[in-house]
């Protein structure tokens, strides 16, 4: 019985290892890696579909299609924002599963948040997401939080800014060559 008790409170003492992602950024602006943690107990459907997608080799090659100084980089278009592609339709895809209902939290949109990207509809979400540059609290409550950048902040702090049409990147955007899921 103690051992029993014992291997249990092992167990439980145990830190639980967060699932997350570990990127590889090539372009002009970004070269490195980060890592991301994503919060399966706070948004476990979209924490899973990032990793579903991840797993597949989905995010390999998609390019950062949006980013807006001092707001956010955004990529995550498995459909049309692969390198090499046509950028015009970067940003209106997704991928072939079905799109998410939104998991709202207390989460703020700080420095370094993982905001899954949507239209208005706040049960669109699919596969893009967002990196904060910096807080937003006016995303709050308004857009699921799925993660936080844990390392390599620097890394996406160098991401290629948009200087088109709504944050839209001109020229050759910097793209995800690997996104590997992680325990």
């Amino acid at each position: 019985m103690r051992s029993l008790v014992a291997g249990l409170f092992c167990v439980l003492a145990a830190p639980l290892s967060a699932a997350g992602l570990d990127v590889t950024v090539e372009g002009e602006g970004a070269n490195g890696s980060f890592h991301i943690e994503l919060f399966d107990d706070v948004a476990p459907q979209h924490a899973e579909r990032i990793t579903t997608l991840a797993e597949q080799g989905a995010y390999d090659g998609v390019v950062f299609h949006r980013v807006i100084e001092g707001f956010m980089a955004q990529t995550g278009d498995v459909q049309y924002g692969k390198r090499g592609g046509d950028m015009r339709l970067a940003g209106t895809g997704g991928s072939d599963l079905p799109d998410l209902p939104a998991e709202f939290s207390d989460r703020p949109f700080t420095r370094g948040a993982v905001g899954m990207a949507r239209s208005q509809n706040p049960n669109s979400a699919n596969s893009q997401f967002f990196i904060m540059f910096a807080p937003a609290p006016h995303l709050n409550g308004q857009y699921t939080v799925v993660g936080e950048v844990t390392s390599g902040m620097d890394v996406v702090d160098a991401i290629k800014r948009g200087a088109g049409r709504n944050g839209a990147v001109v020229g050759a955007p910097d793209v995800m060559v690997s996104v590997e899921a992680t325990d």
